[in-house]
């Protein structure tokens, strides 16, 4: 199939049903080693953590060399075989889904773009994704998807750019394997270049295991929100920029802007800019 021919998939829609149920959140906050009350029924759910519901539980005979499940359903059948979370945006219009809700998301193809660049050619695929409890919608997510060329040999990932160096708040974090794998079983991720050392190194030429993007993603936000405890997320949005691998601390790290919002960023170990976003709140 031509890269063009997927836009094909434009449009397509899937629906989800699940039970915003209290152990993932009670897991979740134990892998953030974060000390948070016992989670109870009725408990906001924190921006990012609907992340632990809605997951595909794909049969085994339906998993592809990647431990992604087969492409072709509701995503792309993408020809390119390195795939990565490029992306998120969110829209907090609506009340809080809560911790023992029966919750519902209905997701949409907004876009598939074919493009190329300095590795070669790629596809980025846009799910929009409205969120919902029972009393109407929540929030929207945008999810930005790319996929990738194999490596070709002796390919390295660009240096990035310096990240900021006057942050208002920041956390160290050290992202050992046990990190990832519980990250990757509580979202249900079976993606291997976040616990298969052999395959990412061997097989898509990554230097090690790499770091979540939503992982990243949630570490940002979390600081955010948790440095405004008396405030509610109104939008918050990351973009990847480049890899975070297993091994040496990285660090969130975010700032207050005099508009009220808060930009967060990660530091990878050697001080570049490997994940930026934005959080409003109200």
């Amino acid at each position: 199939m031509s890269l063009e021919k997927l836009k094909d998939w434009v449009g397509r829609t899937q629906a989800m049903e699940d039970l915003a149920a209290p152990f993932p959140v009670r897991a979740l906050a134990a892998t953030f080693d974060e000390s948070d009350p016992e989670p109870r029924n009725g408990d906001p759910l924190p921006p990012l953590w609907h992340w632990l519901y809605f997951l595909d539980a794909v049969p085994q005979s339906r998993i592809e060399t990647d431990g992604h499940a087969q492409r072709g359903d509701f995503l792309p059948p993408v020809p390119l075989p390195r795939r990565m979370w490029a992306g998120s945006r969110f829209s907090f219009d609506g009340e809080p889904v809560r911790v023992g809700d029966t919750i519902a998301r209905t997701s949409r193809i907004k876009s598939v773009e074919p493009k190329t660049g300095s590795t070669g050619s790629m596809v980025f695929v846009t799910v929009q994704h409205t969120i919902s409890g029972p009393l109407g919608p929540s929030f929207v997510e945008e999810h930005d998807i790319v996929y990738r060329e194999a490596a070709k040999p002796g390919e390295k990932p660009k240096d990035p750019r310096p990240a900021p160096t006057d942050a208002t708040w920041a956390k160290t974090v050290v992202p050992d394997p046990v990190l990832l794998f519980r990250f990757s079983a509580l979202t249900f991720n079976g993606h291997r270049i976040h616990y298969d050392q052999p395959y990412v190194t061997g097989v898509e030429g990554y230097p090690g295991l790499i770091v979540h993007g939503p992982l990243l993603g949630m570490l940002q936000i979390e600081l955010a929100r948790r440095t405004h405890p008396d405030k509610v997320a109104k939008s918050f949005e990351f973009r990847a920029l480049s890899p975070v691998f297993s091994g040496p601390a990285f660090s969130v790290q975010a700032r207050r802007e005099a508009d009220g919002s808060v930009t967060t960023w990660i530091a990878d170990p050697n001080g570049g800019l490997a994940q930026q976003g934005k959080a409003t709140f109200r």
